[in-house]
Parts: structure tokens; C-alpha cells; sequence
């Protein structure tokens, strides 16, 4: 009785399984799972059962996972500074699964991001039309991937040192358990063909420059970042610009108890001298203590034509400035006592700067109303190193007190102070060497990200108005 019972169980068994591969058949193509329980003895039959259905869970996980595909589009390389989309294919109708992103700088750090998304009723992920439900960002964000990477140690800022390696960035599709459903890599290049790094180390220039292809002439812009970063300077001659990048604490360990004006003003006329220049004078792009330098050379050296200010101080800070061996400005300082320390324990100094304003610091204020310059100001809502709107505010009322009309401003709610070419990973913290102390920057995600973006077309757009080329300047250093 009991054999006759397993017996018609054993044979339910048997036609649901021939039914669950015959499925299997049709849909997946596994036909030779079935083959494999046919040729085995009957006595066996149940074992074999019990093992085909691990056997089959697993092929079954395999198919779906090697029929998984990560799109990149519209190329696996790109430009550093150009969006891609991200696309998954092969998913199962609603399946949720972790995108995620993993990038080394050229400092050893390592960034990553992760999101979680729902796929759609044919099995598709789409970053530009889909939502993330959670992890480094929520929301539809179709560059979130790349923007919202964070270091993995706290504090660190991306770094691009040098700018001929590419950006290699890792993007994988995991199924929620974490399971690898599919990766691919991306090449984000910073230097187009034909555009040369040559490094400058001649008298006190300590830089590298930058120069497209082609005959020329082409216009000249002086990048002075705070700390040394190609990022910036190469994308820039990818659009057909000369530029020499000197960072203001370069690797010599010069400018940290004093900045002569005298080294930067050699590099301004360094780079006028280049072949391919055409310009009558040179561009500047500057950020912070870089804007300092930028402002006092508009100001103090002739042959500025443009300057962009991000973030600038209308005064200059921390170190005095010397030029022709005398001193021009002298330095506000920051007053530790007013430092917020946080959990993390990175500060904030937005409020510990002292007032330029204030009668005993007016010899820091830069005299900008002195430049026969375009100036086009940067700054942001959300800044955590000082107030770069109220700066930007005193500077407008200053030129507009002399009569100078000679000036752009641009404002970003939300956006921090570390403004960089897009698509970089955003830098909410990291060291700051003008207070020697790790410090918060400031900026959301999302619009800091849309800033971004926004700046650096109208970085190109200011340069190219307002830089004159002249071909037969270049024709005569040639």
C-alpha cells in the first residue's frame, strides 16, 4: 500500500518536474537538465530529483545572469566632462537590483557610489529616465552614479594629477543579495588626440601646460588652483585654449608664509611667449586663495584680459603679498576661536574669517577697480569656507563705485565651494592648507552637480568672448 502511495507520488513528481522543464525549455533553452534525470535509474530517481531542482535553481540563476546586460552609451569612452547614459537590459519584470560605481584617483583613493533601482515591466533599467529608491542619492539622477561618489576614507578630495591616464570607472549591476549580475568600464579621458602636457619647471614657474592641436593661434588662460589638480587646465585646451596650470601650494612647499605676485606674473609672460598663443594678453580661472592671486594680478600686472572668480574673497587671505619685494597687501586671517568642530571631525570657518570691511583689515582689500579686465563672479549659497556671496556683493558695489560696468555675476542656491568640472565626485570635505585643518565645504548633491555643469559651459563661453586671438601675434613668435 505504502509502495503504491510513493509510487503515484513519485509520478506527480515526475510530470511536474517534466512540466517545470519544459518550461525551462522554452523559455531558457536548458533541454539538457531533463536528459539528465531520463538516463538515470529508477531507484535513483528521487536523489537525482532533489539535485536537479538545486541544479536547476542554480543554471536557471546563470542563464538570467549572463542574459543581464550593462549599456554604456554612447561609448565605454568618453570625455572626462561629457555625460554617458546608463542603461540594464535582461532583468526580470520588476526586479530591484544595486547599481553601483568604483573609481581610484591618481592619490591611491578610492571613491564609490551605489542606488538601488526597480526595474521595468521588460526588465530595463534607464539612469536617465529612472528613479534611484535609495543609497548615495534618490531620484532620478543620470550621472548620481559618478557625482555622488564618496571616498573611502573620509576627507579626501578627488584627485587628478596627470592628465594623459584616463579616469577608469568600474559600473556593476548586483541583484539585491549583492550577487555580480553584470559590470563594464568606463574610460573617462581627459586629453582629446593631439592635445600635449608638457611639465614647466623654469625659474619660479612650477606647472604644466596644456596646448590643443593645430597651428593656432589660440587664446591663453593662466589656471591657479588652489592645490595641484589637471582636471581643470586639460579639459579647458580640449576646447582650444593654451593653458598653463601653476598651483598656488605647489610641490616646492612655496606660498605657505608668503605669496610673491612676481612668480605668477613670470608665468603669465612664460605663457604669452608659447608658439601657438594669439591672445594680446591671457585669461585667468581661479577659485579661492587661486581667485586672490587672479584679482591681484587683474589689478597690479597689465595683460590680464579675463578673469573668472569662484568663490573669491574680496581680500586677500592668509598669507601677505608681496610683489617687486615690497609688500601690497597684507593678509585677514582666520580666528580659530570661531571654528565649529563637527562629529566627523572636520571644522567649519565659514564665520572665523575676519571682516575685510573693517578699518584694520583694508589693507587686504584688492584694489580690483584698478583691472582693465572682464571679471566674471562665481559663488555659491551653501559655501562653508566663508561667504562668497556677500564677497561677490562687496565686489560689484566696489566696481560700480568707480564707474566699472566691466563684470558678470552668476549665483548657485544649494551649490558648495568646491567647484569643479562636471562630473567629478563632489567634495563635501577635505584638507584645507590655508587653515591646516580638515574643513566642511559646503554644497547638496543635486545642486551642486547642476552648478557645476552650468559654470563650465559659461567658463568657455566668457574666455572665448573675451579673449581676442590675433593671428599675426603668433605669426611673429614664430
Amino acid at each position: 500500500m505504502h509502495s503504491g502511495i510513493l509510487k503515484a507520488k513519485s509520478k506527480q513528481v515526475v510530470t511536474r518536474s517534466k512540466k517545470i522543464f519544459a518550461y525551462f525549455e522554452r523559455v531558457l533553452n536548458l533541454k539538457h537538465i531533463w536528459a539528465v534525470t531520463q538516463v538515470c535509474h529508477k531507484s535513483a530517481r528521487s536523489r537525482v530529483l532533489r539535485e536537479t531542482k538545486l541544479t536547476t535553481r542554480l543554471i536557471l540563476f546563470e542563464k538570467m545572469s549572463s542574459q543581464v546586460r550593462l549599456k554604456l552609451l554612447p561609448s565605454i569612452k568618453c570625455m572626462f566632462d561629457e555625460p554617458i547614459q546608463v542603461k540594464v537590459a535582461g532583468l526580470r519584470p520588476r526586479q530591484v537590483v544595486s547599481m553601483r560605481a568604483k573609481l581610484t584617483d591618481d592619490k591611491g583613493v578610492v571613491f564609490s557610489s551605489s542606488a538601488t533601482y526597480r526595474a521595468n515591466g521588460n526588465g530595463e533599467v534607464d539612469l536617465k529616465r529612472d528613479p534611484s529608491l535609495g543609497g548615495s542619492y534618490v531620484g532620478v539622477e543620470p550621472m548620481g552614479l559618478l557625482c555622488s561618489m564618496r571616498p573611502l576614507t573620509m576627507h579626501k578630495i578627488y584627485l587628478k594629477t596627470n592628465a594623459i591616464n584616463p579616469q577608469v570607472v568600474k559600473f556593476s549591476v548586483h541583484e539585491e543579495e549583492g550577487r555580480l549580475l553584470a559590470e563594464m568600464t568606463n574610460e573617462r579621458l581627459l586629453m582629446r588626440d593631439g592635445v600635449t602636457r608638457v611639465p614647466v619647471n623654469e625659474g619660479n614657474i612650477c606647472g604644466v601646460l596644456f596646448t590643443p592641436p593645430g597651428k593656432g593661434p589660440f587664446p591663453a588662460v593662466l589656471d591657479l588652483p588652489t592645490s595641484v589638480s589637471e582636471a581643470r587646465p586639460s579639459l579647458l585646451a580640449n576646447k582650444g585654449f593654451v593653458v598653463l596650470s601653476m598651483a598656488v601650494y605647489n610641490k616646492k612647499g612655496e606660498n605657505s608664509t608668503e605669496t610673491h605676485l612676481d612668480h605668477f606674473e613670470e608665468a603669465m609672460n612664460f605663457l604669452k611667449q608659447q608658439p601657438k598663443v594669439g591672445s594680446k594678453g591671457v585669461g585667468i580661472m581661479s577659485r579661492c586663495k587661486g581667485a586672490n592671486i587672479g584679482l591681484s594680478l587683474a589689478a597690479f600686472v597689465p595683460g590680464v584680459e579675463a578673469i573668472v572668480c569662484m568663490n573669491a574673497c574680496n581680500a586677500n587671505v592668509v598669507t601677505p603679498l608681496y610683489y617687486k619685494k615690497r609688500q601690497i597687501l597684507s593678509s585677514l586671517l582666520f580666528d580659530e576661536s570661531k571654528f565649529i568642530t563637527t562629529e566627523s571631525g572636520a571644522v567649519i570657518v565659514k564665520d572665523a574669517l575676519e571682516d575685510p570691511l573693517a578699518e584694520k583689515n583694508k589693507g587686504s582689500l584688492i584694489p580690483i577697480e584698478r583691472a582693465k579686465t572682464h571679471f566674471l563672479f562665481a559663488a555659491v549659497e551653501d559655501d562653508l569656507n566663508w561667504d562668497s556671496k556677500a564677497y561677490m556683493d562687496e565686489m560689484v558695489v566696489r566696481l560700480k563705485h568707480h564707474g566699472k560696468e566691466n563684470f558678470e555675476t552668476v549665483f548657485y542656491p544649494g551649490a558648495g565651494h568646491m567647484l569643479e568640472p562636471p562630473y567629478a565626485p563632489h567634495c563635501p570635505s577635505s584638507f584645507n592648507a590655508g587653515v591646516g585643518k580638515r574643513v566642511l565645504w559646503g554644497g547638496e548633491p543635486k545642486a551642486h552637480i547642476a552648478a557645476e555643469i552650468h559654470l563650465w559651459k559659461k567658463i568657455q563661453d566668457f574666455f572665448k568672448t573675451h579673449l581676442s586671438c590675433d593671428a599675426t601675434q603668433n605669426k611673429a613668435k614664430l
